[in-house]
């Protein structure tokens, strides 16, 4: 009996390093994809970023120079209309479904929000195309619309998911207290639930920072090669200008194409500092408040 029992015990601990040494393999596989395109997209597209490529708009075709300063541009427009759009009504969204909502209207609203995360940015353009582009025409405003739709359940599910996580207690407190509802949610549920809010919200700004597909059929017809402040015609993203810079044939558009991919990354880093900055002087004042 003691020698079968030790030869089980042999197998399990076997079989628990043999689990450990895999799951450190996967870790370290995903871990190298990253730092492989990280690394990837530095090394071919540092040599082609320079001051003029920052501050210049594209050119003509058939003209060579030029560089991305419109896309910069039209980017920041896009994702910060789509922003205020998404963002405000994807937490109220969650706020309404955990703390508000029937259990079987929040479970409702979660199997929605699944289904809408996983529709195909490219439908999400098509629908929007059919809605506010055909008959019209493109504009900046319609490609915002379309990346608000995919921040919306980004956004959403992940509020429902921090908000679920405040503890009862806190909640409970704040009532005992004669707090009504709505003011226990504004002052105590969502100061302790912030840092997850601004993580969602920043998720969903990486997301539909990179998004492409919604906007080839919303804001892809350029009326101007120059920077445009205004939303009501096309604005050109830099995801889309990598994917026209990838399409062409010449070996100085394709180091483009890499430089611009080098400053989306970026720009998606400088968001989450700055995000992070934002928070920790929010985390201040609202101790300050208390």
């Amino acid at each position: 009996m003691r020698l079968a029992g030790d030869g089980r015990l042999r197998r399990r601990r076997r079989l628990n390093r043999a689990m450990e040494i895999l799951a450190v393999l996967a870790a370290l596989a995903a871990v190298a994809v990253l730092a492989a395109v990280l690394i990837s997209v530095l090394v071919k597209g540092v040599g082609a970023i320079n001051l003029d490529f920052l501050i210049h708009s594209e050119v003509p075709f058939g003209r060579s120079g030029g560089g991305i300063a419109n896309a910069i541009v039209g980017t920041v427009e896009l994702v910060a209309i789509a922003s205020v759009v998404a963002i405000p009504t994807g937490i109220l969204v969650g706020i309404h479904s955990c703390e508000f909502a029937r259990p079987r209207t929040s479970a409702a609203v979660r199997f929605a929000l699944d289904l809408l995360s996983g529709v195909p940015t490219i439908v999400t353009g098509i629908f929007v195309f059919g809605l506010l582009v055909a008959g019209h025409a493109q504009s900046g405003y319609a490609g915002a619309f379309a990346l608000a739709i995919v921040m919306l359940p980004i956004v959403a599910r992940s509020a429902q998911e921090v908000l679920g996580l405040v503890p009862t207690a806190v909640r409970e407190g704040a009532l005992a207290l004669g707090a009504t509802r709505w003011r226990t949610v504004l002052r105590v549920v969502l100061p302790t639930a912030a840092s997850g809010l601004i993580t969602g919200a920043l998720l969903a700004v990486a997301r539909v920072a990179g998004e492409t597909a919604p906007l080839l059929f919303t804001s892809s017809i350029l009326t101007t090669t120059g920077v445009s402040t205004d939303p009501g015609q096309t604005l050109i993203s830099i995801p889309l200008r990598i994917y026209q810079l990838a399409e062409g044939n010449q070996p100085s558009e394709h180091a483009e194409a890499w430089a611009a991919a080098l400053v989306l990354i970026l720009f998606v880093l400088v968001l989450n500092v700055l995000a992070r900055t934002l928070y920790e002087r929010a985390t201040v004042r609202v101790r300050r408040v208390r």
